[in-house]
């Protein structure tokens, strides 16, 4: 198959930045046979053993996984896993060498006249007998690269001739073959096919080592010098130059062999952008195609562009890749045959051997279109639809404006008052009752509405939908008559039963280009003159298989899906986002147009829920419903107003346990839907809480929501439905205060204040989960409502449990939590002296703070505990004093604080910071004074002080000034 002889280039670069060198040692450097473990490729063993795990998982990946893949996937393989995949990596199949190697097409093998082609001359037949006469030797397989010697025998006429032959794999096809046979040919020679066969059949046979990278790695120094050396030597008249000049480029530190990380391997298998198809020579291809058509179709070349058609045929009959793209190859030369110019400028016609050829071409072409259908015209570069509509177009307008208009071959659309050579009256191209409008509409529709594969690239994807986009502008410029009318409602029932050719039939690939856009287009312009065919066409259009999992193969429920055109392809649609807002937009068309309509709606509605997976989308389509079900110049719909409820409890359940920042609006949306479809909806979402929102969302929002005055009025409620709302949301409030106490007990106390039962069974579910549950600001909230509605003792109670949890160090004056310690301190003092009594012992465990602490002291020494108690109850009493408990311990705590802050704070002390210290030890002095021997103790504390920090003198220097 034009094998050259020299080496393809290596596809990727080999390195390990994180190798270790002691890793390796005493592995052994040579080959082992390609059979390994025994299980052999080819089947020769007589005995059958069942495969080991490693055979079966190492044949799998040879089969879909680059080997670039395998190594980036993996820190380090195993040096018997390696060999493995290698091993596995080469055809196991000879009916796609066979493909490759079934007929020659040139020299003296070539028929003539229409003759049959001499079987035993063809490269696979003639492989095969090279093979079985022993003529392949010193066969080695390295990595992916397969090399050996095939000898032809000599024969009267011809000296005996020895071939190198070389042949690249990756993935069970054969990427790549040199030969130095020289022969120039579509296919492989018969040299390239003994030596793979070889591989097939023996594989017991080839010596396999790792890729060649892997063996220098293994070498130290010395032994890649030796290495080096003996290559140089062994090959020196032909890698000498070559060998100088990359020594030359690597010593220099700028060369651009040095910028580069690694050093490319051929023998290392395929990169993850490598494309995994068989060896294709396509210059070839393009230069035996402009041979045969150089003849005119006669000399026997008609016959060899046929067995190329042929070729094709059974390319896409085996899903081969390289069908479509030769029979591109051959489209290209039959479109640059000059001949065709020529005949152009003459005004002649062509042939009928060449219009025969043509005709297969045609064919072909159809038949792939059924088959794959790999590449769609539109958004194709050379955008054949868009050219041809435009051209109709153009060309029909001249003819409506009376002009003498002609077809231009050249590409453009001319008037003209004379038959110039090059142009025909574009009326000899109508049938009766055509008009190039309608010619033009039905080409733009046959276009759309082909099914074809999502091309692989961001410019290509977007092409697509450019192009798509802007042939559905240039269509909605022209006017529907009658006559377009009945076009359209010919190619959307086409469409729909036109099979695997339609992007609107049954048959639809996971791959395929969506149909939401054009669907859309088809439904607004069929939806006056035929509704029914208008919804089965948008209903059709819904579908996008690339975002579903993949159905059983007993599952009958999709009969219009199947896993994959295109085998081992992982789509990577960038457009994605824009292709699910067409699908969006669509659907939301429909649910405008099916406004009223009962059974229509619930169809859509099904289809939505269907096909679309995104929940911002449902989330816009329930919105659009909403507005259009409540538009103010008509009354609600409820029926859609119904379906746009169900669509957003459809997102609710869809974002329930995944985060989504619009998930309170979304809530909040979805009561106010509820709210317009009635009471029966509003007690509904409140029954089902736990499977559409969490218990916060649930009692803040929706229970709230539900019991305020606004909803009551909008609604127009009587008390009893009043009751039953009320208590629905009372039965969802201590659901999730029991689930969620920490974010819920609140609410849940605030929706059950009216029933007795209820607010009880709250407020122990809030001291259940006061102990180990609820932190202290959780708890100082609920106390501080407690207070609120007049319950002091409870909210007493909960402050104390708060207290327990808090924990204030001596440095956090500005602690949140202080106004809840100090609010607690004053709830305590106004009940009396033995609520006082209880609540200084927690404060005096949990606050370390020396400010807090003499602020509570102070507080605490102003009025007589109970004396100005709630609801203006007053006491009469004396003030506690600061020599008895509880005060006596609350001032110890408070005068210890002060110390212990004191020697913190001048452990780390700066300069800056002294006249600041010289206020706090004021702070603390009115402290210690508040004691019997306050004044004592505090020159004592000073003097230590004084002798502990004389070595900061002039911070001790500002104490004595102050202090003494």
């Amino acid at each position: 198959m034009a094998e050259r002889v020299q080496q393809p280039p290596a596809k990727r670069l080999c390195c390990r930045p994180g190798y270790n060198t002691n890793c390796r040692q005493g592995q052994r450097a040579g080959g082992t046979l390609c059979g390994g473990s025994g299980a052999a490729q080819g089947g020769s063993s007589k005995t059958q053993t069942p495969e080991s795990l490693l055979d079966i998982s190492a044949r799998k990946v040879a089969e879909k996984w680059p080997f670039q893949r395998v190594e980036e996937r993996f820190e380090r393989i195993p040096e018997p896993v390696q060999r493995r995949i290698v091993y596995w990596s080469f055809p196991r199949s000879e009916r796609e060498i066979c493909m490759y190697s079934s007929f020659s097409t040139g020299g003296e093998e070539s028929g003539t006249s229409g003759e049959n082609i001499d079987e035993t001359r063809l490269p696979f037949r003639r492989g095969i007998a090279l093979l079985e006469s022993g003529c392949v030797d010193n066969v080695l397989q390295v990595g992916f690269h397969l090399s050996g010697t095939v000898t032809e025998p000599a024969t009267p006429s011809e000296p005996e001739l020895v071939c190198s032959v070389s042949v690249s794999f990756d993935r069970c096809k054969i990427t790549a073959v040199t030969c130095s046979c020289g022969n120039k040919d579509i296919f492989y020679c018969a040299h390239v096919v003994a030596l793979a066969l070889y591989r097939v059949r023996k594989p017991e046979q080839v010596k396999l080592h790792l890729p060649i990278s892997e063996t220098l790695f293994q070498m130290n120094r010395d032994q890649l010098q030796k290495f080096v050396q003996y290559l140089i030597t062994v090959h020196h008249t032909e890698v000498l130059p070559t060998a100088q000049k990359l020594a030359d480029e690597i010593l220099s530190t700028n060369s651009e062999i040095n910028q580069v990380h690694g050093a490319p391997d051929p023998t290392a298998g395929a990169s993850v952008d490598d494309e995994n198809c068989w060896h294709l020579d396509e210059e070839q291809v393009q230069e035996q195609v402009k041979l045969f058509l150089s003849q005119g179709g006669y000399h026997g070349s008609g016959k060899q562009l046929n067995l190329l058609f042929s070729k094709v045929r059974e390319m896409l009959k085996m899903r081969d890749s390289n069908g479509a793209r030769m029979l591109t190859l051959i489209t290209e030369q039959f479109m640059g045959d000059p001949r065709l110019a020529l005949w152009r400028q003459q005004g002649t016609t062509m042939t009928d051997k060449y219009r025969q050829l043509w005709d297969e071409l045609e064919l072909l072409h159809k038949g792939m279109t059924s088959v794959t259908n790999m590449e769609g015209w539109v958004g194709h570069p050379l955008d054949p639809i868009g050219t041809l509509f435009s051209t109709l177009l153009d060309t029909g307008r001249g003819d409506e404006e009376g002009g003498n208009a002609f077809l231009d071959f050249s590409g453009s659309v001319s008037s003209a008052k004379r038959l110039e050579p090059h142009l025909f009256p574009a009326q000899h191209f109508l049938d009766d009752g055509q008009s190039f409008v309608t010619l033009a509409v039905e080409t733009a529709l046959i276009g759309l509405g082909q099914q074809r594969v999502m091309p692989d690239g961001l410019y290509a994807q977007e092409k697509v939908c450019r192009n798509e986009e802007q042939l559905l502008a240039k269509l909605q410029e022209v006017e529907l008559n009658d006559a377009l009318v009945k076009i359209f409602r010919k190619q959307a029932v086409f469409l729909l039963e036109a099979g695997p050719y339609s992007g609107l039939g049954e048959l639809l690939y996971r791959e395929s280009v969506p149909m939401h856009t054009f669907a859309k287009y088809l439904f607004t312009s069929l939806l006056p003159h035929d509704a029914e065919l208008a919804y089965k066409i948008a209903l059709r259009a819904m579908r996008l298989p690339v975002l579903e999992t993949t159905a059983p193969s007993g599952d009958l429920s999709r009969p219009h899906h199947i896993v994959s055109m295109v085998p081992n392809r992982y789509p990577r649609w960038f457009t994605l986002s824009h292709i699910e807002s067409q699908q969006c937009e669509l659907a939301s068309t429909m649910l405008t147009a099916a406004k009223g309509d009962g059974r229509k709606l619930e169809t859509v509605l099904e289809s939505i829920q269907k096909n679309i997976h995104s929940s911002s989308h449902i989330f816009k389509l329930a919105q659009d419903a909403f507005k259009i079900a409540t538009l103010m110049d008509s009354l609600p719909d409820l029926t859609l107003l119904k379906v746009s409820l169900e669509l957003g409890l459809q997102v609710m359940r869809m974002t329930l346990s995944t985060l989504n920042w619009r998930r309170r609006e979304m809530v909040r949306w979805l009561v106010t839907c509820a709210t317009e479809v009635g009471v029966y909806a509003l007690d509904s979402i409140m029954q089902s809480w736990f499977t559409l929102f969490t218990p916060t969302e649930a009692t803040s929002i929706v229970a709230t929501t539900v019991m305020s005055n606004t909803t009551i009025v909008r609604l127009h409620l009587d008390c009893h439905q009043q009751e039953n709302l009320a208590s629905s949301a009372r039965t969802l409030a201590l659901q999730c205060a029991m689930k969620d106490p920490q974010n819920c007990s609140l609410s849940a106390l605030t929706l059950c204040e009216k029933d007795h039962i209820a607010f009880e069974t709250a407020y122990q579910i809030v001291l259940d989960a006061a102990v180990t549950g609820m932190s202290y600001t959780q708890l100082f909230t609920i106390a501080r409502y407690m207070e609120h509605r007049g319950y002091p003792m409870r909210a007493y109670k909960l402050a104390t449990l708060a207290m327990a949890h808090l924990n204030l160090s001596y440095n956090q004056d500005t602690h949140p939590a202080i106004n809840d310690v100090l609010w607690a301190c004053a709830l305590s003092h106004s009940l009396g002296k033995n609520e006082l009594s209880a609540v200084i012992p927690l404060v005096v465990k949990s606050v370390k703070c020396a400010t807090v602490l003499s602020d509570i002291l102070r507080r605490c020494t102003l009025t007589t505990p109970g004396m100005v108690a709630l609801h203006s109850r007053r006491n009469s009493g004396k003030l506690m004093s600061l020599d008895k408990a509880p005060l006596r311990q609350l001032l110890d705590a408070t005068i210890g604080a002060y110390i212990n802050t004191t020697h913190s704070r001048l452990t780390h002390i700066s300069p800056r910071h002294y006249s600041e210290f010289i206020e706090f030890l004021s702070k603390a002095r009115e402290t210690f004074l508040m004691a019997q021997d306050g004044h004592i103790q505090f020159t004592q504390f000073i003097d230590n002080l004084k002798q502990i920090y004389k070595g900061k003198k002039k911070l001790m220097m500002l104490v004595r000034e102050r202090f003494g």
